[in-house]
């Protein structure tokens, strides 16, 4: 049996991150706990390129044009979708969610999926570096595994 487990070294990885600016409170924090990991995992500032979009529906298209263009290792996408009153939120979340999802799948490079869906503002707020973690952290983790895993089946 062989087990594949991958490298948190980022030090040769250039990496875009994609952050909706609707709900920058939560946001901002996702991206902090972002760049705070992949510094740690040998990334600098100089290779990554943050794209500020509208709101998390926008995220999708910019993640396919980075994506296509395939100059990055891989993506991190960032968001906070907090229920409102309206029936608006399942559409966001099911938008969000399958076009980050196809692109993933699709895609040249790893994508991770942080799109906060919450029923409230201190639920997105806990997981941006609250109680619950922050999400930002969790997704620069993840992509630096999945961009070594996908390299290391590449090679083989």
């Amino acid at each position: 049996m062989t087990e594949y487990l991958g490298s948190l070294n980022g030090s040769k990885l250039k990496i875009a991150i994609i952050v909706a600016r609707f709900n920058d409170l939560v946001t901002k924090r996702l991206l902090d706990g972002a760049f705070q990991t992949l510094a740690q995992n040998g990334v600098s500032k100089e290779v990554i390129d943050v794209y500020w979009v509208p709101g998390a529906f926008e995220i999708p298209r910019v993640a396919q044009k980075i994506s296509r263009k395939g100059n990055v290792d891989g993506i991190i996408t960032l968001g906070a979708v907090v229920r409102g009153e309206t029936s608006h939120y399942e559409s966001v979340c099911s938008g969000v969610t399958s076009g980050i999802a196809q692109i993933a799948l699709e895609g040249k490079v790893p994508v991770m999926f942080g799109v906060l869906m919450t029923e409230n503002m201190e639920q997105a707020l806990n997981r941006a570096g609250g109680k619950a973690g922050n999400k930002g952290s969790e997704c620069a983790t993840g992509l630096l595994e999945m961009i070594d895993i996908e390299q290391t089946i590449d090679r083989e």
